[in-house]
Formats: C-alpha cells, structure tokens, sequence
C-alpha cells in the first residue's frame, strides 16, 4: 500500500492506557495533512468504511471528523463525500528547508488527573458516545447556510435550551434573546469586561475567592478591592465601606469559591440594594449550583432580581467536561446590546456544530440523566472520601461543614498548606492550597486544603488520604515547618 493510501486508514492502538480511539484517529489524520501526506482536496473514505477498516464504531470516526472540520483541515461536500479543505492554508511540513525541530506532540507529557484535583468532573462517566453521536450528526448535517453565516451571540436551539433549564433548575426565567452563548467563564468575563467597564473601574471581588477570575480582571483594567467573605458570604457593608463607587460585583453566591458557603438571604438582599443604588453590577459565577447532595440546589441570586442589576454567568465545564470551552450569560435587556456587539466584533460564540450538539443534548434530555447520574456518583464518591478523611487523616486536618459542590475543604493548624501541598505533589496528589485564594489577609492566613471529590473513585479514598496524611506529616518535618529545601511552595 502507497503511503498516502496507508493514511487513509491510519492504524490505531488498543492497548490498555493508550488514549481514546477518536483522539488517535483525529492525531493520525491531522498529522498527515500537516505533514503533506493527505493533500489539498483528498478525499477521505466514508465514516462508515473508515469505521470498517479500523474495525471500531461509527461514532469513534465521526467526532474524530467532526473536530477536524470545525478546525478547518476538512470539509462536507454533501452526497459527494468528506474533503481535505482546499486549499489549505497551511505550508506542508515537508516543504520546509529548515532543520528538523522536534515534534512537541510526541515529547509531551500526557496530562494525568490526580487525586484531589478541583476544577475537573468525573470525566470517567461522561456519556462520550452520546455526545459523539450529537456532534457527528450536527458535524455531517451543516447545510450551506451554516457554512457562510452563524449568529456571534449563539445558535438560537442552544439559547432557547438553556433558558428552558435555567427556569426548571434554577429559578431564572429569562427569554432566549437575554442568553448570549461565551467561550466558557472566563469567555464570559472577557466580554463583560469590554462591554461594560472603562479602564480604571473598580470591582468588588470575593476574599478568598476564585484567583483565576481575579487575574483576568485584573488583566482586563478593573482595579480590584477585595472584600472579606465569612459564615454569611461576601459581606456587603464592607464592600461599600471599601469601594463606595465600585461598578461591578463578583460573586459566587449558590456555593462560594472556594470556602462553600451560600450567600445569605440577608445578605443577597443587600447586594442587590446596592447595585440599585450605585448603578453596578453584580455577576453571579454559578460554576457548581446543580451540585447539592443534602437538599435541592438553592435557587440563583438571580432569580431575585427584578431590577436588571444580576449578570449571571454559567458554564458547562463543571457540568460535562472543561475542555468544551462552552458557557453563557443571562443578561438584563439594557446590557445586550452592548454585549451582542462586542461578541459579534470581538467575542463570537464557539463553532456551530457544537452549540447545536449542545442543544440537542439539553433538549432530548440527555443533560437531565447526566447531571441526576453524577449527583449520585459525587455523593458516593464523597461520602467515601469524608469517611476516609474521618479514619485515616492526620489531627492537624479539620473537615468544614458543605452541603454541595464538587470539593471540601480542610483547614490545617500547625502546619502551612502550601508546604502540604508541595509534599503531597511528590506523592502523586493535586490537592489546592486554600491560601492560594486570598488577595488580603486582612484576618490573617488562612491554611487549609481544597480536596477535589469528582475524580476519585470510592475505593481508591483510604489510599489517597493515606498518602495526603504522609505530606502533611513530611511538611511539619520540614525546616522552618515549610517548604522543603530548595523547592518553592505554590
């Protein structure tokens, strides 16, 4: 077989560890077409003969080309079959004349998933072949239209979904045209920020609070004042006290990020007063609200709002899986415009294929199962682990009280968290150091260990707080009871 024809039915790896199918396969085939190997205008056998050949489902071939063509290497042409796009605006590996450079995707380290690692679901049961079928289907069934124009403020089907959920989930009742579909949070925040504020404008942010959020806006021009959060929530009065003039407010009402309270009734009244009274807003990060495993999930801070003061940002990173990049904003009818504009100009909602497959998974359902399915998964991983933690960890760990989200925390005495975590990352653990978080110490450090649940399955919970026990121990060991010699502490 020539080489060309040999990369039209890539070999692929089944041994156990190997990553999934459909990722070898996009890897082969956009290796090829980088490399010159499949040029311009190629065309690919058919999902079903490539499915054949490789002796794998249908679905493994048709999110494999379905992610090449929403990047640009492929392309439909309807009955006549799938392309390589032509032309390609890509100089062929082999025309170089340069030296050969390494190839980084083969001296690349393979992302691991730690124990204890916050900020990732249970990417183990996501319903992958579902997805795949949805995308695949969305991916084959592009009419021409879909190819030339898309709306920058998101796919109508996806908007309508998600204000359907939001007012069963969540208490938020907003119209579809109030739904502007971002490149996940921080896509979110990157389009209020260049909509709505002015260099210069000052921001209450939570203390602690999600660092992350606060390096963007940072980034983006807000000067930010940060407000001390206790057993209430943010706490209003001192936000005016510290920030009178402030223009926006960032909050994490439904579970706060990352020490898990919810905001008070009091005080979410009170944040609301203000916003009216200073003409701001408040942006509610509702990352993990469908998370509570002792109640119903507390209704939003925006459900509140009959002023047209709340931003509400929601993602399905937590929900389904971070590297979707997909989120949205419900926003107040005098806001939109503003923002439709900056998304249109700057900000375009993500490709078609997957705000449609989106849709479709919300809308047959299939969103509803998952989010019921992890609810119990989480709470069993969860309880394995505090039942760990209550038998095996070390009297230096105290467990805070939560009744939802995808983490707890532990506070530490007599011993700094970073110096922990340094440890515990030699021991092949990923905790969070909850000092990490503070802008302000204004009550002193706060040490103490974010222990994500979501990946680590119940039976392997006595091992990992075994091996989180050993770093804290080897930290009070350690000289000046910090970090080891020679290692700096994140």
């Amino acid at each position: 077989m020539s080489t060309r024809g040999a990369m039209l039915h890539p070999s692929i790896s089944r041994r156990r560890g190997d990553r999934p199918l459909h990722v070898q396969l996009y890897d082969r085939l956009r290796e090829a077409i980088l490399a010159g190997t499949l040029t311009p205008g190629t065309r690919l056998p058919s999902a079903r003969a490539m499915a054949l050949e490789l002796r794998v489902s249908r679905g493994t071939v048709d999110v494999a080309y379905a992610r090449l063509i929403v990047e640009g290497f492929l392309v439909t042409r309807g009955a006549a079959g799938t392309f390589v796009t032509s032309p390609l605006p890509l100089t062929p590996r082999g025309a170089s004349t340069a030296p050969p450079q390494p190839r980084r995707a083969e001296t690349r380290a393979r992302p691991v998933i730690h124990p204890f690692q916050i900020g990732i679901p249970g990417v183990d049961a996501f319903p992958i072949a579902t997805w795949s079928r949805l995308l695949g289907r969305h991916a084959r069934g592009a009419r021409a239209m879909d190819l030339a124009h898309s709306d920058a403020s998101g796919d109508s089907s996806l908007r309508e979904a998600i204000a359907t959920h939001l007012a069963v989930a969540r208490g938020v009742i907003a119209h579809p045209d109030q739904v502007l579909i971002t490149g996940g949070y921080h896509g979110a925040l990157g389009l209020m920020a260049r909509a709505l504020s002015s260099p210069g404008d000052q921001a209450w942010i939570e203390d602690p609070g999600y660092h992350r959020a606060r390096m963007a806006l940072s980034l983006a021009g807000l000067r930010l004042a940060a407000v001390p959060v206790d057993d209430e929530g943010l706490d209003v009065a001192r936000g005016v006290a510290l920030a009178p003039r402030a223009r926006f407010a960032f909050v994490t009402p439904g579970h706060q990020m990352p020490l898990g309270m919810a905001l008070s009734l009091p005080r979410r009244l009170a944040l609301l007063a203000w916003a009216r009274s200073a003409d701001g807003w408040i942006v509610e990060d509702d990352y993990d609200g469908e998370f509570q495993y002792d109640s119903a999930p507390l209704p939003a801070l925006k459900s509140l709002d009959d002023q047209g003061r709340v931003l509400y940002a929601g993602t399905f990173s937590k929900s389904m899986f971070p590297t979707l990049r997909l989120g949205f904003l419900v926003v107040p009818d005098r806001a939109r415009d503003a923002l439709a504009r900056v998304a249109n100009l700057l900000q375009p909602a993500p490709p078609l294929a997957i705000q449609r497959a989106a849709a479709d998974f919300l809308g047959e359902g299939h969103f509803a199962r998952h989010l019921r399915r992890m609810r119990n998964l989480y709470a069993e991983r969860r309880t394995a682990l505090l039942r760990a933690l209550d038998e095996l960890s070390s009297p230096s760990l105290q467990l805070e009280p939560t009744t939802g989200g995808l983490h707890l925390l532990a506070r530490l005495s007599g011993v700094r968290d970073d110096a922990v975590v340094t440890h515990a990352s030699s021991l092949g653990l990923a905790p969070g150091a909850l000092s990490s978080y503070q802008l302000s110490p204004e009550k002193g450090r706060l040490d103490g260990l974010l222990l994500g649940f979501t990946t680590l399955p119940a039976p392997r919970a006595r091992e990992a707080v075994s091996r989180l026990s050993r770093a804290i121990e080897l930290a009070r060991r350690a000289p000046s009871n910090g970090a080891p010699c020679g290692v700096v502490g994140q």
